[in-house]
């Protein structure tokens, strides 16, 4: 498993020696332990500096616990260590970073829509894995988070949307003395991560604050961190915050979640997008043969046993031309899949003026799209005049000689991931919004969550400032120069596409089974094995539905952590599933 590019490191669990739980009751005064492999639930921190001898420290790597990462850290020889495992140890190319708490000084004013609290709830706890999971991080038992919540060694913060009350980011922190009597009163921080779909800026440095101030406060000395050596947007967050490089190291035990920390990657690995990437990554650890036929594109292939697929992204052989052909073009997906009995809005073609404003004029408000097209170029949403109206088909016909009106049908987006005829994701995909700080204009702040989403996708998503942008902001009564007031909440998009600066809020368990139908019976209306289906739908958890579009080539790392890529590479090599997953899936 790939480490995120946009938090610190993740940890491990298990393992003999001492394994040692968090504890509440351990006196400042108390004597430092020795051999120390403290359980942080992902895993667990070895602390160098309380082992005697190399061997031992190696030793209680090996015995690290399956499906968990250990990281041994406070390692002034590293070689010396690597010696007593090379064939099971290396050396992490990260590096440390230490805050003096003596001469930090907090923030005068924190960033508005989101408050950071300590771990309240069972729920709480699964919000936290839904973050690590969509991060690629090791997930923990939600009740040892539970159990945990009131330690004096181990603390855990949240950050939650004041609206919406969801958490969108989580910070850990270890007090050394606590955990083991650490005569230097140090103090680390691990597990940070934000919500990949949060649009509200600051919340990484409102986590890391909340937790130095409470370290300050308990009379640590200082705060430790371990961070992958190129991922510049957090070291440039750290040192923004007075962290500097300290010398020490840190050194992991070879398993499948560190492979590309110690494993060559290609430059052509490197270049693949996050839609190849996570099919790849499901395969390696498969063991599954994989060439890259053509990065930028997306190109690769899977080989296993006499089997080979090629494959661009989601899209294989397994989708026909025909199933091609049927999605490629909006107006005959709407007429298959309304043969099939799923329930569509009213649509018509762009022939000539009189008979759009005569639609327009039937409707009162209309959805403008090419026929042809993907991304959710050249769509233009909830249209309820000419001028607009004839705008936004003049420039569809730019990207699509045939231009269709729909009508405009009230409610949020849906995308539901069906592979091999099953429901495996849904999520609500919400139009990119700004939020107001009363200082910068909208333009600026397009930009900043432009490169917050660009971070958040891996240069996927990102907010086009054209003439849709212009027409939404009008809109709302605001220009590209105008600033603000602090916490205004404003949709500078009526699309909710990801490609235009879209977030993505995963519904899987709560899905209405008229949905499920719904989406299922269009997927073999189409004929098509792997596809999105988009709904505007009320709510997730109502019958109440339309149908707009299906795609063939659907982003897979769009839905983490629901099962996207494991599902996708049953479909295509049912040999390598698991006996106990086929059962479940009656495969």
């Amino acid at each position: 498993m790939s480490t995120e590019k946009s938090s610190v490191h993740g940890t491990t669990e298990g393992g003999p020696l001492k394994d040692m739980q968090p504890r509440a009751n351990l006196s400042p005064q108390s004597e430092l332990q020795s051999n120390v492999a403290f359980n942080c639930g992902w895993g667990r921190l070895l602390f160098g500096q309380t082992f005697a001898s190399a061997a031992d420290l190696a030793e209680c790597l090996r015995a690290e616990g399956p499906g968990r990462r250990d990281i041994a850290f406070y390692i002034l020889d590293p070689h010396v260590v690597l010696a007593a495992a090379p064939q099971e140890l290396f050396l992490d190319p990260s590096h440390t970073y230490r805050l003096d708490l003596k001469k930090y000084e907090p923030a005068t004013t924190a960033p508005p829509g989101f408050h950071i609290r300590r771990l309240e709830s069972l729920q709480d706890a699964e919000e936290i894995n839904r973050i690590y999971a969509a991060r690629r991080m090791v997930t923990v038992a939600p009740n040892f988070f539970w159990e945990n919540r009131d330690s004096e060694a181990i603390t855990y913060f949240v950050a939650v949307d004041d609206k919406t009350n969801a958490v969108v980011g989580t910070v850990t922190g270890v007090d050394h003395n606590a955990a083991f009597g650490d005569p230097e009163k140090g103090s680390s921080l691990w597990c940070l991560a934000v919500d990949t779909q949060s649009t509200l800026p600051g919340i990484g440095e409102s986590l890391v604050r909340r937790l130095s101030e409470h370290f300050k406060d308990r009379g640590c000395s200082y705060m430790d961190l371990s961070v992958l050596h190129d991922n510049k947007l957090a070291i440039s967050l750290y040192e923004k915050l007075g962290f500097i490089r300290w010398a020490t190291f840190t050194v992991k035990r070879k398993n499948v979640i560190n492979e590309q920390l110690f494993t060559e990657i290609s430059d052509a690995y490197d270049e693949l997008n996050p839609y190849a990437r996570i099919i790849v990554d499901e395969a390696q650890r498969r063991g599954i043969g994989t060439e890259i036929i053509d990065a930028e594109g997306g190109f690769f292939r899977l080989t296993y046993g006499g089997r080979s697929v090629a494959c661009r992204e989601s899209l294989t052989a397994l989708t026909t031309a025909i199933a091609m052909s049927i999605c490629d073009d909006k107006r005959v997906t709407r007429r298959i899949v309304s043969a099939a009995g799923v329930q569509v809005p009213e649509q018509i073609n762009v022939d000539d003026e009189d008979t759009a404003r005569a639609f327009l004029g039937r409707y009162g408000s209309v959805v403008v799209k090419p026929a042809r097209g993907e991304q959710g170029k050249g769509i233009a949403v909830g249209l309820t005049n000419w001028d607009d109206a004839k705008a936004a088909i003049d420039y569809a016909k730019t990207l699509c000689n045939e231009v269709i009106l729909e009508e405009f049908v009230e409610g949020v987006d849906l995308r539901i991931i069906v592979i091999n005829y099953r429901v495996v994701a849904a999520a609500i995909r919400k139009p990119a919004t700004i939020i107001g700080n009363g200082k910068s204009t909208v333009r600026e702040l397009i930009e900043k969550q432009t490169r917050r989403r660009l971070a958040a996708t891996g240069g996927e998503s990102a907010i086009p400032m054209d003439a849709e942008t212009e027409r939404c902001l009008a809109a709302a009564g605001y220009t590209y120069d105008d600033v603000p007031e602090i916490d205004a909440s404003i949709a500078v998009r009526k699309t909710a596409n990801l490609h235009t600066g879209g977030t993505i809020h995963d519904v899987t368990g709560i899905l209405h089974r008229t949905l499920i139908d719904a989406a299922v019976n269009a997927a073999k209306a189409i004929e098509i094995p792997v596809t999105g289906i988009d709904f505007i739908v009320k709510t997730p958890t109502e019958p109440d539905y339309w149908f707009i579009e299906a795609n063939e080539r659907p982003g897979l790392a769009n839905h983490e952590p629901q099962p996207t890529a494991a599902r996708f590479i049953d479909l295509l090599f049912p040999q390598t599933v698991p006996a106990t997953v086929r059962k479940a899936l009656q495969m």
